[in-house]
């Protein structure tokens, strides 16, 4: 058994598994296994995952959710402690992995840490304003009571996860969900700053707008209480426009930036408007676009 295995879900991820399988590696701790859920990649990220000592994992493009990807990669794994993390990020120090195991050794009632994240220079500027509302440097929270956390860099611990596995039916936020269940049961989350990943989105309007959709009808499923109107569109939007616009001119980034700012916001809150809007089931084919948009948009556009 490990201290920890790595869990890494990933398609198509040729740009970027290796930078992250690499610095994995070269982490201050040492007693790491990697696993590898592979959701039917068609260009060489499962080749690229061979040539380091992982565990791969394979599950079909039909079968894949969010949740199922993450309990079929964790089933294997050995560690007493799941560090998940997208196949699009990597660790910007060695330390990365002692930071996120830190708060379990220090508080046995931690079941979850999840790290800092921040972009790159290829990063959406509006995607930079979410990390840093979302993932600040200081730990203003620590031991939270609320279920804000998110898989691209966490860790959980594996008892509580065989208790507790995570919802495969969700199109999305199956780490939010997760999250509300454990505290539910009186176990604490761990923000830690002090362990942050770049994070890389490379995605078109259609992507963005893809991803806050199919995250806005998770949301639903979580929070059944929840609601987003046309009213809270027509404000959000445009105020978070008009926020961003703002801190581009500080930045003086403003004239390269303001027709990206506003086709990011649009896609943002009109994937969400579009998401609560939804009802009944989530079709199966309306599952796999949400999952392989780019694959499959020339095949079932026509009927979705």
């Amino acid at each position: 058994m490990a201290l920890c295995s790595v869990v890494i879900r990933c398609h198509n991820e040729e740009k970027h598994i290796g930078k992250l399988l690499e610095s994995i590696l070269q982490q201050s701790v040492s007693d790491v296994e990697i696993v590898v859920v592979d959701s039917g990649s068609t260009d060489r990220t499962v080749f690229i995952a061979q040539q380091y000592p992982v565990r791969l994992v394979h599950i079909t493009p039909g079968e894949f959710t969010f949740g199922r990807a993450l309990n079929r990669g964790i089933a294997v794994a050995t560690g007493e402690y799941i560090l998940i993390a997208s196949a699009h990020v990597y660790p910007v120090g060695n330390d990365w992995i002692e930071k996120m195991l830190a708060p379990f050794f220090a508080d046995s009632r931690v079941a979850l840490t999840f790290g800092r994240q921040v972009g790159n220079e290829i990063t959406k500027y509006s995607e930079h304003q979410i990390f840093r509302k979302w993932f600040p440097p200081e730990p203003h929270w620590y031991l939270q009571g609320h279920p804000f956390c998110n898989n691209a860099n966490a860790c959980i611990r594996r008892n509580v996860w065989e208790q507790l596995p995570y919802d495969e039916q969700l199109t999305g936020l199956e780490d939010l969900d997760w999250a509300k269940k454990v505290l539910q049961k009186g176990y604490l989350l761990a923000y830690v700053p002090e362990a942050p990943v770049v994070h890389i989105h490379e995605e078109t309007p259609s992507r963005i707008l893809n991803r806050y959709r199919r995250e806005a009808i998770a949301y639903k499923c979580i929070f059944p209480e929840a609601h987003f109107s046309l009213r809270d569109f027509l404000y959000l939007f445009p105020t978070n426009v008009i926020s961003d616009w703002y801190h581009a001119w500080q930045e003086g980034v403003f004239c390269s930036k303001w027709k990206e700012i506003i086709v990011f916001r649009l896609m943002q809150f009109w994937g969400t408007y579009q998401g609560y809007r939804h009802r009944g089931e989530v079709s199966e084919m309306l599952k796999r676009r949400f999952y392989y948009p780019n694959k499959l948009k020339s095949n079932f556009s026509h009927v979705i």
